[in-house]
């Protein structure tokens, strides 16, 4: 698995009205972030967004798949990203609107990290 710098920069660009994103390289792919939160993730110039159980029946009802790879002869799903439709590639309005809902599951994810962190650091004391 892999990702051109070139789709990245252009995934970057139509999800720029989504504010400060950064590219992380990850695994030959790579991820998006806004700030702590990773939202979506690319790997063979395609492009995953996560879910949770506010957005995942859109993704399903759309015909999207879970992301999955194949690691020691098996494949592995991850069931909190979904690929993202076709037709949302070529719509930069459609793909901010399926990268919303995305990034709000990501924001929740990030915000119950730091609170299990917070939390662990505070028995620490």
């Amino acid at each position: 698995m892999s990702f051109s710098k070139e789709f990245g920069e252009h995934i970057l660009d139509m999800l720029a009205p989504l504010g400060p994103l950064t590219l992380k390289r990850l695994f030959g792919g790579a991820c998006i972030n806004y700030g702590d939160a990773t939202f979506a993730l690319m790997f063979d110039d395609t492009i995953y967004f996560r879910v949770d159980e506010t957005n995942i029946e859109r993704f399903k009802e759309a015909g999207s798949e879970p992301f999955t790879y194949t690691a020691r002869g098996k494949d592995v799903i991850v069931g909190s990203y979904y690929l993202l439709p076709d037709e949302a590639l070529d719509d930069p309005d459609e793909m901010l609107d399926w990268a919303r809902g995305s990034l709000d599951a990501g924001l929740k994810v990030a915000r119950a990290k730091q609170a299990k962190k917070a939390k662990a650091n505070e028995r620490k004391k």
